[in-house]
């Protein structure tokens, strides 16, 4: 299993960046995927999940869409009207079977993680 995360980088405040994550080695279309992210000395915070929906965390709605293209087996996450407070390290992550992620917002029913992606909101 691999995910592979790609889009990160340094953008400005009010500007959009587009993260991908590109994975390979289970069976896509039947898996939760999420997004979380992480900054120096926090916790992992969640950011957006598709669970059979798509949900996002309060800081998200509005300004972040996370997207899955079951062809390409891989799911982005657009953000927009960046904040210096979205500075983090993103990462994507997968669970095999939407049935076994009993709760979108719980990174422990994620099994599989990909090495993240900086994000750098400059104020």
């Amino acid at each position: 299993v691999q995910l592979v995360e790609s889009g990160g980088g340094l953008v400005q405040a009010g500007g959009s960046l587009k993260l991908s994550c590109a994975t390979s080695g289970f069976t896509f279309r039947t898996a939760a995927m999420a997004w979380f992210r992480q900054t120096l000395g926090k916790e992992r915070e969640f950011v957006a999940a598709f669970r059979w929906n798509v949900w996002y965390s309060d800081s998200a709605k509005g300004r972040f869409t996370m997207s899955r293209d079951n062809a390409k087996n891989t799911v982005y996450l657009e953000m927009n009207n960046l904040e210096s407070e979205d500075t983090a390290v993103y990462y994507c992550a997968a669970a095999m079977s939407m049935f076994e992620v009993r709760s979108v917002y719980n990174s422990t029913y994620y099994n599989y993680w990909g090495q993240g992606t900086q994000v750098t909101v400059s104020s």
